[in-house]
């Protein structure tokens, strides 16, 4: 693996340096995410229906309507890559408890055995980055990451990580 490439110091907020904290952010998204993309791509899934199932598998019984907000897309699309998940039993939706209008999604058993194979393989990456990088590191990106967000992102996130709790339901 080659060396860790350093911004100058005190010199981070230069274009160039921006520019290259954003390259750096897209690279290891598509390298992070490029196994489970190949996984998906066999079953003639993307990267819409992996964060369905992400979510899902970390909040069981999560509302369609709480999954549209923290995906930002629209009911049509969100509609679109559910009925894909749900055909394929892959997602499961009944009714809520007190609200029969609401939908409330949790993963079949085949959706939770192909989202802990996709899972185990970002584990594996990440905590790998995490032991190389130590805890210092852990701890700075945590916090850039959540400073990289909207307010209402970082509400979002504080909300989801409070219910689903740093580890979630798996």
């Amino acid at each position: 693996m080659p060396d860790v490439i350093r911004p100058p110091r005190a010199q981070f907020l230069r274009n160039d340096v921006i520019r290259g904290g954003m390259d750096l952010l897209l690279f290891a998204h598509k390298s992070h995410l490029n196994h489970s993309d190949k996984e998906l791509a066999k079953l003639g899934l993307g990267r819409a229906h992996h964060r369905c199932l992400y979510f899902v598998a970390r909040q069981p019984d999560l509302s369609v309507a709480q999954l549209l907000a923290l995906l930002g897309v629209t009911k049509q699309s969100l509609g679109r890559v559910l009925s894909v998940l749900v055909e394929r039993d892959l997602i499961r939706q009944r009714q809520g408890d007190k609200d029969r209008r609401q939908r409330l999604l949790r993963l079949s058993p085949a959706g939770e055995a192909l989202e802990q194979r996709l899972f185990a393989d970002l584990r594996e990456n990440m905590s790998r980055a995490y032991a190389a990088s130590g805890e210092e590191a852990v701890l700075g990106y945590w916090t850039m990451m959540q400073n990289l967000m909207s307010a209402e992102a970082q509400q979002q996130f504080a909300t989801f990580h409070a219910i689903s709790g740093p580890g979630g339901a798996n």
